[in-house]
């Protein structure tokens, strides 16, 4: 009969995986879009609001602006996507950008590259989940009283389809991703049919709101700062397209024209979407502000709607049913979007963790062939941030995107002494001419992005990106003292040439606490190891029970000599700590072996009353150099009620070891 947590673990997780079905995992491009291309997509929901939103500080003219923000943030996606195929031909590991700066820049810059990623993809699952809820909530009100418990159970439904797999979870979320795009299409071509096809007159519900400017008189610098703050805002959309590059090892054969592929793919789609999104808002007089007390006049009691909701309800109706598929799906494709994560974060921290630089434990693979612990460490994270945000998507938003550029940059410079290295190498014409147009799209990509994360630095610091920039650094250092362990450890586990030196002599403790079966077997156990000396050790804590001892110790006629030492404070570590200290004192080159007896028993609850002390004491022994500790285990009968055949089949899984190779 299973226990209850592994029934559970297995309705959640599903049935373990052999670690030879790990090609049996691997993503069709018509999976892998919307399993890696989902928070690209998605983000074409929430990039609007906040171009529009950051405009109405300059009042309802500034909206005039917003179709070439939209294009100039199309320019960059474009760029960044023809910059990115390039990444995922020469490098389809999948180290993505941390594996471009590491192995051209150095592995300090892999390692600011990989902080800036895990940030990242954090704010992604927070950022897309909140604004999930805000799409829900525009047509649902509960939901936007509710929305940090809602994020917190959608991050953790999030979680436990990812730790099912990934290729069963992917299957998943293709109908959600695909429904969202056949939707948001169909939405804008509905929209510019209506409008200038059929002569409709669309007005947006927010079109006849009189707004005034946060900023009334706002002088050309003011003005100039504020398009760049739009800018950077509407940059969020580029938020995901690395995600691919980090994920090359998840597509079928061939993996790096796949990988392409879906990268064009989702280019395309997210430009489309945005540009149409954006437009359509303008047509239809569509406004959304930053602040609620902007509105000077507009019908009572109104409550102002994400974008989205604000198209679907101008373009089929209040009160339609495709309003509401409208919202549902935009909701739902934003709390998948941030599935891009959970499927970035884990490989990236499996390979820093096979680098050395962070836990070991990132590096293994759970029962459905998934890096479960990063998983489940992603999750954490971003609840963590959900909670302290209030799950308000303007306030995380200001985190965002800062550290997606970070890596952009470096991951281009990265790319130009990459084919700056082979242009070194290579003599044939053909081969050259198509790396220096290759180096030509990183050169332009490197300039771009850099622009783009000076602008976001700026512009964005004090609203709340220097949090971001801070746990970067603090991320940085802590895998940089992380690989420092490992290595320190390495060295000192490392053989060296000489022949380790035999023990000169080895003394064996035996601690007594009763006469009973236990310590009858580890005097036993002891005397069969041939120790140079024996020696049965009890602390005297009680006179009375000490008396006791020694006469049963007698009377049985055990042949070895039993040694009292006195606890006048009552405690028992410290003087066996001092007993064996004084045995190696006086030879250094002697090993001290002490001998515990302990008992096993078969109940959880039955640990707690058992074995304490000896636990502690082994823990103690074990920062003590030259002395080796044994436990002599005697089975209680309460063993017989665990089924050991469960238990071996339990600990022979085991975790999975992550292979970094492009068949992995």
């Amino acid at each position: 009969m299973a226990s209850p947590t592994s029934l559970m673990k297995r309705l959640l997780v599903g049935r373990p995986f052999r670690s030879d079905r790990l090609k049996h995992t691997l993503l069709p491009k018509r999976i892998a879009l919307p399993v890696f291309a989902s928070d690209a997509l998605s983000s074409v929901a929430y990039a609007p609001d906040e171009i529009l939103l950051t405009l109405s500080i300059a009042g309802a003219s500034a909206f005039l602006i917003s179709p070439w923000i939209g294009v100039a943030v199309a320019v960059v996606m474009l760029t960044v996507v023809a910059s990115y195929r390039q990444n995922v031909h020469a490098y389809p590991s999948g180290g993505g950008d941390y594996e471009v700066a590491s192995v051209n820049l150095g592995p300090r810059f892999g390692v600011a590259v990989a902080s800036a990623l895990l940030v990242d993809y954090v704010l992604t699952v927070a950022v897309s989940t909140a604004s999930g809820v805000a799409n829900l909530g525009s047509v649902v009100p509960w939901v936007a009283t509710h929305k940090v418990a809602i994020s917190i159970i959608a991050i953790a439904v999030l979680t436990a389809m990812n730790l099912r797999g990934i290729r069963e979870s992917g299957g998943l979320f293709a109908v959600p991703t695909y429904g969202f795009m056949i939707v948001m299409i169909g939405m804008i071509a509905t929209g510019f049919i209506k409008i200038f096809i059929l002569g409709d007159d669309l007005r947006a519900p927010s079109a006849n709101l009189v707004i005034h400017a946060e900023e009334s008189h706002m002088t050309g610098l003011a003005m100039a700062f504020l398009l760049l703050r739009t800018f950077s805002s509407g940059c969020a959309a580029l938020t995901g397209v690395e995600a691919i590059s980090n994920g090359v090892p998840a597509f079928k054969e061939p993996k790096s024209r796949n990988a392409a592929t879906t990268l064009l793919l989702l280019g395309t789609i997210s430009i489309t979407m945005l540009l149409g999104i954006i437009l359509l808002a303008r047509k239809t007089g569509l406004q959304f502000v930053e602040s609620p007390d902007q509105i000077v006049s507009g019908p009572s009691n109104y409550v102002q709607k994400t974008v989205t909701t604000q198209l679907g309800e101008t373009v089929f109706g209040a009160g339609s049913i495709m309003l509401y598929v409208v919202a549902v799906i935009t909701a739902l494709i934003l709390f998948l979007a941030a599935n891009t994560a959970f499927n970035g974060f884990p490989v990236l921290g499996s390979i820093l963790a096979q680098d050395r630089y962070l836990p070991r434990q990132l590096h293994t693979r759970g029962d459905r062939l998934a890096f479960s612990n990063g998983i489940i460490l992603l999750a954490l994270a971003a609840m963590v941030l959900i909670v302290g945000f209030k799950g308000e998507v303007t306030r995380l938003i200001q985190l965002y995107i800062v550290g997606v550029f970070v890596s952009f940059t470096l991951s281009q410079a990265g790319m130009i002494r990459h084919w700056n290295r082979l242009l070194r190498t290579v003599r044939d014409k053909q081969t050259r001419n198509r790396m220096i147009r290759s180096r030509t799209i990183n050169i332009i990509g490197l300039t771009m992005t850099a622009a783009v994360l000076v602008v976001v630095l700026i512009t964005k610091f004090l609203l709340g990106a220097y949090i971001a920039i801070i746990a970067m650094i603090v991320i940085y250092f802590l895998m940089v003292g992380i690989k420092k362990h490992y290595d320190t450890v390495a060295r000192e586990l490392t053989p060296s040439e000489d022949r380790p030196v035999l023990p000169a002599r080895n003394h064996a403790v035996v601690l007594v606490s009763k006469v009973h079966r236990p310590t009858l077997r580890a005097i036993a156990y002891a005397q069969a190891t041939r120790p140079d000396s024996l020696t049965a050790l009890t602390v005297n804590v009680d006179d009375h029970d000490t008396r006791n001892l020694q006469e049963e110790w007698e009377r049985r006629g055990i042949p070895v000599a039993l040694t009292v030492i006195d606890s006048p404070f009552r405690e028992i570590n410290r003087p066996i700590l001092d007993f064996v200290r004084m045995k190696r004192r006086d030879a250094p080159r002697d090993v001290v072996t002490v001998f515990i007896p302990e008992y096993v028993v078969g109940r959880w609850w039955e640990h707690l009353l058992h074995n304490q002390s000896a636990l502690r004491l082994k823990g103690r022994l074990l920062f003590e150099p030259g002395v080796m500790v044994t436990s002599v285990p005697w089975q209680l009968s309460s063993i017989d009620d665990v089924d050991i055949d469960k238990m071996d089949a339990t600990l022979s899984r085991g975790p999975k070891r992550g292979p970094r190779s492009q068949s992995s």
